[in-house]
Parts: C-alpha cells; sequence; structure tokens
C-alpha cells in the first residue's frame, strides 16, 4: 500500500495501491457497510427503517415552529442512532419515543402536537395531563 486516506465526509476511506508483480498502481475505496435497521410495526409486520417518516412526522409537528430544517435533519439523525444503538431492530414505539423525546427538547408545542397523535389523543383532558407532565419534567440536554 502506497498511501491511505479518509475521504472529506468520513464515509469512506481511499487507498493507493501497487501490484508487487507488475508495480501497476491503482485505487481502491472502502466503504462502511450498514446493517439494515428494520422497524416492527403493531400488528407484527416488519419493513426497512425510513428516515423520511421520522423527518415527515418532526415537520407535521414544527410546522409553523420556530425550527428550521438543519434542527429537523439533526434530530432525525439522533433518533436513527438512538433506534441502531438498540440493535438491528425496533418497534414504532421506540421509534415514536425517541422522537418524543428529541421533540420535548426543541418545541414544546411540537411536541405537544406529535403527542397528541402519537398518544392518540381524544379529549382535552389528554392534553392537561400531557403537559402536566411536561412542566414536571425538564428537559435534559441530549448527548
Amino acid at each position: 500500500m502506497i498511501d491511505s486516506r479518509v475521504s472529506d465526509t468520513g464515509s469512506s476511506v481511499r487507498r493507493r495501491r501497487s501490484c508487487p508483480s507488475c508495480e501497476h498502481r491503482f485505487t481502491t475505496y472502502e466503504r462502511l457497510e450498514e446493517a439494515p435497521l428494520v422497524v416492527v410495526k403493531r400488528d407484527g409486520r416488519r419493513e426497512p427503517y425510513d428516515r423520511g417518516k421520522v423527518v415527515a412526522g418532526i415537520l407535521a409537528a414544527t410546522k409553523g415552529r420556530p425550527v428550521d430544517d438543519d434542527a429537523i435533519a439533526a434530530m432525525a439523525d439522533r433518533v436513527e442512532e438512538r433506534v441502531r444503538l438498540s440493535g438491528s431492530e425496533a418497534s414504532t414505539s421506540a421509534v415514536g419515543l425517541a422522537v418524543l423525546e428529541e421533540l420535548r427538547a426543541a418545541d414544546e408545542v411540537a411536541y405537544l402536537r406529535f403527542a397528541s397523535v402519537y398518544k392518540n389523543f381524544d379529549a382535552a383532558a389528554d392534553f392537561r395531563r400531557e403537559l402536566a407532565l411536561l412542566q414536571k419534567r425538564p428537559s435534559e440536554p441530549i448527548s
């Protein structure tokens, strides 16, 4: 091997090599292959994790709120990272709870919007109960 460098994005390693017999030079790229993440639905079906669904949920909850696109992308990244730490399979409830935690730290109104759909609120009392829980538990910094 002649030279080895990490790419600008850090997602691959570029290696410059030469053949020991003929000394011909060539380049190889090594990329980390991620294990597929599977989401287990409530009815037991399994489907590939779809980051787009997480982003869509966060976008719906934050519509009209002071949360920019970079913050939404960062939240989606942290949700995926948190879910991946639990293994190659995650339940929809684990994904939903991770989204709730991100929204709780980012914007209380967005949190309540998402919680109302995720937790199937059907009365004003549900909102009052969730708001009381939100006020009791201060937001911890996300690490």
